[in-house]
């Protein structure tokens, strides 16, 4: 089920998937990545899993079968699907069925997430849109990501190989949102590829230049038309948009818009959903809109906001319209939506609306 505007999770991201809320248990390993936005399935399994006191408890089915299988301690290493002995091999190197465990040589055992399912966590995308991939940076390390995606045509129900992928973009040592650990990324824009509709498994390879260590990372999206939303984590696979007690900030208006902010207990431990209408108060038709705040208790965005675009991380948030909501006429409004970790603001955060 797709995530609509107010019963839904955000993807991420892109956008943006920075969760600072999070203590993460300490791990040996001494290298590791795999893609926050669009999310793998060793990631969204861990922030769908995670609890308060550090336990991992998925609601997700397909994650949920995974720790049944190999136990959580691969999802609190979920950065770190890799290979010492790597060596940008592909074929005939790590076997058909295996390529999102990285074959069986690795630190963990993550061969649980090469299951063939239809209910993973997925993200919802548009064909031939641009977007900013967003690449765990757990441990910083030269080198190229290579992109694939599942060919049209391709059996969702049959185990993935290597034919079923074609590689469709490749960056190398891309940008960071910041040092090693934590939820720092590296990140770069690559557009999707055309043509692409239904279910499908995008596929990252990172090479380090510095040594044989790869890292592998399946990401199962939907081409949808979607702009990063996730389905398939949290409680019953999606989350409840704020009832009809919930009541409105005072908005701050400034220039010819304003912006009201909502928030509520999604019933997701350690999270919150928000809601933000934006309206048009001026005397003629805007196009385009941006609306930013603080976050002053640690709050961060779990994935990408949908129905808009995240520019600016927390603490300080700026949020842009997407290519389809941003023209508004007089009196007309729109809203966009996220979830967020942490606690609900309070006081809710005085909102800045501007526009062109």
């Amino acid at each position: 089920m797709r995530v609509m505007r107010s019963a839904a999770l955000a993807a991420a991201g892109a956008l943006v998937m920075i969760i600072t809320t999070f203590v993460l248990p300490t791990t040996s390993a001494q290298a590791h990545g795999v893609t926050m936005f669009p999310g793998s399935r060793t990631y969204l399994c861990w922030l769908d899993g995670l609890r308060d006191n550090g336990a991992i408890d998925p609601y997700n089915p397909a994650c949920k079968a995974a720790v049944q299988q190999s136990g959580t301690t691969p999802l609190y290493n979920w950065f770190a699907v890799l290979r010492s002995d790597g060596a940008g091999r592909t074929v005939g190197f790590i076997p058909d069925g295996q390529i999102c465990s990285g074959g069986t040589g690795g630190p963990y055992d993550f061969t649980a997430y090469n299951a063939v399912r239809n209910d993973w966590p997925k993200t919802h995308l548009t064909s031939g849109a641009n977007i900013q991939v967003r690449h765990s940076n757990w441990a910083h390390h030269p080198g190229r990501f290579d992109l694939y995606i599942t060919k049209n045509g391709w059996d969702p129900n049959s185990p993935l190989g290597w034919d079923d992928l074609e590689k469709f973009a490749s960056v190398t040592d891309p940008p960071q949102s910041g040092g090693p650990g934590e939820l720092n990324y590296y990140y770069w824009n690559t557009t999707l590829p055309s043509g692409k509709s239904g279910d499908h498994i995008l596929f990252i390879h990172w090479i380090r230049s510095d040594s044989n260590e790869n890292f592998y990372s399946c990401s199962d999206v939907v081409f949808d038309g979607g702009n990063g939303e996730v389905t398939g984590i949290g409680p019953d696979g999606q989350q409840p948009g704020p009832g009809p007690s919930e009541e409105p900030t005072t908005p701050a208006p400034t220039g010819d818009c304003e912006a009201t902010f909502n928030a509520v207990d999604n019933g997701w431990p350690g999270h919150f959903q928000g809601e933000v209408t934006v309206r048009n108060t001026g005397d003629s038709t805007i196009n385009g809109w941006t609306v930013s705040w603080t976050f002053t208790d640690g709050q961060g965005f779990a994935s990408q906001p949908w129905n808009a675009t995240l520019t600016g991380e927390p603490p300080n948030v700026v949020v842009k319209n997407a290519s389809y909501n941003g023209t508004l006429a007089p009196n007309q409004s729109t809203t966009f939506g996220f979830n967020a970790s942490g606690s609900i603001p309070s006081p809710a955060p005085t909102l800045t609306c501007t526009s062109p």
